[in-house]
């Protein structure tokens, strides 16, 4: 059964009673579960049984002190997040607290919202650091860029393990810097062909005249500096892959002669009168909608179906959720070790800025943006200075659901449209139905009687 408090489990410690029962009435209105403790021993024996959340906790009492339970927390558990409550003037013992490992201080009289808002991002702090620990546990070797939690790369991961096994040609799309290479290499990797050559060229870095040689190969003579006949890479894949990347850009005369070379599984080299038979399997990549380019006129509808017989769709790093923060501790990793230091850990600030980018480069941006920060941080945690100055600049408070948008396999009435759509919001944060109400923009109530009516 789920707790009716939602905002997170924090413990209180004060000497003085009356203070205990404020603050527990107050924060168990506004949807925290609260513990009370009246000592420093009293809040050790708590930590020890319970996992809390975030801790508040006076500075001066009569038994212990609050450096003491920031001790206690410290040692029991490590990320929990420390507040102390302070008189005016004791704000520099505040200070030395939070040298001591406090996470921050409150100043008495205290304002109540002053503090349901600084434990919230206690709270906040102490979910993200934990779920960078999860993180950092899963982090593997090298193609972790391709792993992730979210159901988009799960589905792409079951798609290429059901194409790998197969030898028809294969259609990769996603934005610039989705890791489509990445892709068409881990297909290489577990097919039948993983022994053969991978070859891969990038349609749109060469011109058309060179771009027909490459690929197709060349007689001697038939161009100036063709000194001898070359095989092209269609050839010298051998029973390999061979990956054309950016097949979007390719023009419309080599788009003739690519359709010639699926269909007769023959390329003719330049300035040959023969045909030579290759043996590759064939896979393409673009960041284009070819659809939309082919009705346009920009591309060959037959081509386009020649290469679509099996296609694979990455989907934008913003649309990934939390793998953003697999992949981040990944190349932390990397770019500590290419610059030869010890691997620093990522600030849970700097982790909720990473969720909040909508990261228009995708993998590529990200990777770049975490060797910047290994490369200007000064000491073992990349904090939000060590950032570019987009990402400084987002809110790293304010909340957003991303959802991938699929089409639905039937139609379906509005009633079941909102039941799907509603599900998916509880799956992203993770069943706080307090949190997805607020993203739903209904009241708590409505969202627990849709609920019932819908057997969840």
């Amino acid at each position: 059964m789920e707790s009716e408090y939602e905002r997170g489990v924090v413990l209180v410690v004060d000497d003085d009673g009356s203070t205990r029962e404020v603050l527990r009435e107050a924060l168990q209105n506004r949807g925290f579960e609260v513990h009370l403790a009246a000592s420093a021993e009293a809040a050790e024996a708590l930590l020890t049984d319970v996992r809390f959340e975030a801790v508040l906790t006076d500075l001066r009492m009569g038994r212990g002190s609050g450096f003491d339970v920031v001790e206690s927390a410290r040692r029991l558990h490590p990320g929990v997040p420390v507040l102390v409550l302070t008189a005016f003037g004791s704000i520099q013992l505040a200070v030395d607290a939070v040298k001591r490992g406090a996470f921050d201080f409150l100043s008495k009289p205290f304002d109540l919202e002053v503090v349901t808002v600084a434990l919230d991002r206690a709270v906040r702090h102490a979910r993200l650091s934990r779920e960078l620990d999860a993180l950092r546990e899963l982090v593997g070797g090298d193609g972790v860029e391709l792993l992730g939690q979210s159901a988009a790369m799960q589905h792409v991961g079951a798609m290429i393990e059901r194409v790998a096994r197969t030898d028809a040609t294969v259609l990769i799309t996603g934005e610039s810097g989705t890791g489509k290479e990445l892709v068409a290499r881990t297909l290489h990797a577990r097919s039948p062909r993983c022994q053969g050559p991978f070859v891969a060229v990038n349609c749109a870095a060469l011109p058309e005249a060179l771009l027909e040689s490459e690929l197709f190969g060349h007689a001697r003579g038939s161009f100036t500096d063709a000194r001898s006949a070359r095989a092209g890479l269609f050839v010298s894949a051998g029973r390999g892959t061979l990956f054309l990347d950016e097949v979007g850009e390719m023009p419309p005369a080599m788009q003739a002669k690519l359709l010639r070379a699926i269909e007769q599984r023959t390329v003719r080299p330049v300035g040959a009168d023969r045909d030579v038979p290759f043996d590759a399997r064939l896979v393409t990549a673009t960041h284009r909608d070819l659809e939309e380019e082919v009705e346009a006129k920009r591309f060959r509808q037959d081509l386009f179906f020649r290469l679509q017989v099996l296609d694979i769709a990455l989907p934008p790093l913003r649309a990934r959720g939390s793998d953003v923060l697999l992949l981040a501790m990944h190349f932390l990793r990397v770019s500590a070790r290419r610059h030869g230091r010890s691997v620093p850990t990522l600030d849970p600030e700097v982790g909720q800025l990473f969720l909040r980018h909508d990261w228009p480069g995708n993998v590529r941006e990200l990777a770049n943006t975490v060797e910047r920060a290994v490369a200007l941080s000064a000491g073992p945690v990349v904090t939000r200075q060590d950032l570019p100055e987009r990402l400084q600049r987002i809110d790293a408070n304010s909340r957003r659901v991303v959802l991938s948008v699929e089409e639905p396999d039937d139609l379906v009435t509005l009633e079941e449209m909102e039941r799907r759509y509603v599900g998916r919001v509880l799956e992203a944060v993770r069943g706080n139905k307090r949190l997805a109400a607020e993203l739903l923009g209904l009241d708590r109530s409505t969202l627990y009687r849709k609920l019932e009516r819908w057997g969840r």
